[in-house]
């Protein structure tokens, strides 16, 4: 096993802008860390520079304590899993699993182990003499998995593995390869742009956007202290909703404004930071409202859209003036919601989320100001975690960084066959 240092990683193809523009990043050795982020950000780029398949503009490498700029990618000891299974249609799964290790010479009797270590944990015995073709999505998936397994490699990297899968197979897939981790205790690197994905594997989240490493953190820590709108927007699911408004001071303390029908009051502790008629971007999460009853008194006033019931919980469809604004509720209290309706919801002022209106950073988070989120309450992540492990399962506990924002209160082998 072994973790990683990114020193100022660049990536240019040509003349043409960077794609990697000085990604600095430490990976944890045993750490399950998600690169996470839209189409387009770099994060299979960097997860091909690390593998040695992309050439490294400017910038250091390192693996364990070992500079691998110019190491080839066969003797980097990684092993790569991708979007494509890959898999000889005419070996067995047995053969598959083991060709990697056939080239290599290795002994026989060490393969033969090897693979039936493997299989066991993935639970493949049964398939070890079956053709790919005789094999389910998920299946081929595994078999992929421990083609890279039987290398005993330091570090695995693993490229949108489950894109090609259904929404069922996604889900065992997950609990698979988090399970397989537990099991392995070894880094894994893990693309993805599902930020559902990311939320329920990782030990840390990696959130890039054009180019440049935007926030680090586990993912309780991306979800109630976002470093900026970015990332506020695409961690969480459904998204965040947000609304451009005022800060007004005034003798009862601070309020946002969103318009003449619309404000809401701020925690004291966060008043101090801001001036009077400043513009900001206020975020409020879908789960974070409630209706307005006797125990919670309305602030927030709008009008019913559309009405999505998933079972327990509905996704209400509102429009707060002219903006679109979405709360997840208790759908056994929504059932007399109809197109038109006007409906009063309490917003606490915990679930409040403040950014700059010109840079987009982060101001303040519920009663925490953004810039100080290093001394939040461990109390917040407590009380949230109930909340966020529908979207989260099994968020991982993850030690103290100085590079996050933590609350306090014809390819799927390696990089060794991909280059053979």
């Amino acid at each position: 096993m072994a973790g990683l240092t990114l020193k100022g990683i660049v990536k240019r193809y040509g003349n043409a802008a960077p794609t990697l523009k000085g990604i600095d990043l430490d990976i944890r050795d045993g750490e399950f860390l998600v690169l996470v982020g839209p189409s387009g950000c770099g994060k299979s780029t960097l997860l091909r520079t690390i593998a040695g398949l992309e050439s490294i503009t400017g910038g250091e490498l390192f693996i364990g304590e070992r500079r691998v700029n110019d190491i080839h990618p066969k003797d980097r000891d990684i092993a790569m899993v991708f979007q494509s299974y890959a898999l000889y249609p005419h070996m067995t799964i047995r053969r598959n699993m083991a060709f990697g290790l056939e080239v290599r010479k290795m002994p026989k009797a060490e393969i033969d182990k090897l693979v039936s270590e493997a299989s066991d944990m993935l639970g493949l015995n049964a398939h070890l003499d079956k053709l790919p073709k005789m094999l389910s999505g998920g299946q081929r998936q595994r078999v992929a998995m421990g083609r890279a397994i039987v290398r005993r490699p330091k570090v695995f990297l693993f490229d949108e593995p489950l894109s090609n899968l259904d929404a069922a197979l996604r889900t065992q897939m997950r609990v698979e390869i988090r399970r397989l981790h537990k099991k392995l205790k070894t880094t894994i690197i893990y693309v993805t742009h599902d930020q559902v994905e990311a939320m329920t594997l990782a030990d840390r989240i990696a959130v890039l956007d054009g180019g440049y490493l935007q926030q680090v953190g586990t993912p309780l820590e991306l979800f109630l202290m976002p470093k900026n709108k970015f990332v506020a927007g695409f961690i969480g699911s459904p998204a965040m909703n947000f609304m451009d408004a005022k800060i007004r001071m005034d003798g009862d303390g601070g309020h946002v404004v969103i318009d003449d029908k619309n404000s809401l009051a701020l925690d004291k502790s966060i008043c101090r930071k801001l001036q009077n008629g400043q513009p900001v971007i206020l975020g409020i999460r879908p789960q974070d409202v409630m209706i307005a009853d006797g125990a919670h008194e309305g602030n927030l006033r709008l009008t019913v859209d559309v009405v999505e019931t998933l079972g327990w919980e509905s996704h209400v469809h509102f429009k707060l003036g002219d903006l679109p604004f979405l709360a997840v509720l208790e759908a056994q209290k929504t059932t007399a919601y109809k197109d038109g309706d006007e409906v009063t919801l309490h917003v606490p002022s915990t679930a409040i989320h403040l950014f700059d209106a010109s840079t987009e950073e982060a101001i303040a988070h519920g009663g925490q100001l953004g810039e100080s989120a290093t001394e939040c309450s461990k109390q917040a992540v407590e009380s949230a975690k109930t909340e966020v492990a529908a979207h989260a399962c099994e968020p991982c506990e993850s030690e103290e960084d100085d590079d996050v924002v933590t609350p306090q209160n014809s390819q799927t082998q390696d990089a060794e066959n991909e280059e053979n």
